[in-house]
């Protein structure tokens, strides 16, 4: 996959996972864990300026699995993946026909002084693709520690490339629990050649 031209974003992957690397059962989410998606909400809604945003990438089957309660998401600008829809979505800002258009679009005026980072939510395709991408320096996933139901998982990722972290900044540390489910919110992050610092790990010591 080609880098986009224009001002380099980072393209970031985030999802829950279960014990056998579920993530979703008939389009709806298999467990409710309350606090681990306010802690998605927090993430992904997070911008280091006001008046910035980051962008949202959905896969089309992605975005309508979820209810118009989730919108609107402040801080936000969703982009919808479709080659069938001539218009975006209610709730939605665009429309791109992949996610190197959606990444194009992020990086490149007018929008590229305003995007600070570009977040992947789905689905299988989109992730596989985001996390094959060189743009992409960190993957949060929570392990859902327990058993559920599913018929969509999440792609297996080359984990030589992108390290799990002992901590990162506003991430969680060891095991949580909410609602009787355990879970421990991970991030994993890109080995460089230079041991480049991420954006969230440099602003932590500064």
């Amino acid at each position: 996959m080609e880098a986009a031209k224009g001002n380099k974003k980072p393209v970031r992957v985030i999802a829950a996972v279960c014990n056998n690397r579920g993530i979703g059962k008939d389009n709806q989410m298999p467990w409710s864990i309350p606090a681990e998606f306010q802690y998605f909400l927090n993430t992904v809604t997070r911008v280091s300026r006001p008046g910035n945003m980051n962008m949202m990438v959905w896969g089309k089957q992605c975005w309508v699995s979820h209810p118009d309660s989730t919108f609107p998401l402040p801080n936000i600008l969703h982009a919808v993946l479709s080659k069938t829809l001539l218009t975006a979505p209610d709730h939605a800002h665009f429309v791109c026909e992949s996610l190197d258009a959606a990444v194009r679009l992020a990086s490149e005026p007018p929008l590229a002084d305003l995007i600070e980072i570009i977040w992947i939510v789905g689905g299988v395709q989109v992730y596989k693709e985001a996390m094959e991408h060189p743009w992409c320096d960190l993957i949060y996933l929570t392990d859902i520690m327990a058993e559920f139901e599913c018929d969509v998982f999440f792609p297996e990722f080359d984990k030589k490339l992108f390290e799990v972290q002992d901590s990162f900044p506003d991430v969680p540390n060891g095991i949580q629990e909410d609602n009787g489910i355990k879970y421990k919110c991970q991030v994993y992050k890109r080995k460089t050649a230079d041991g480049a610092k991420s954006e969230e790990e440099t602003h932590s010591i500064l």
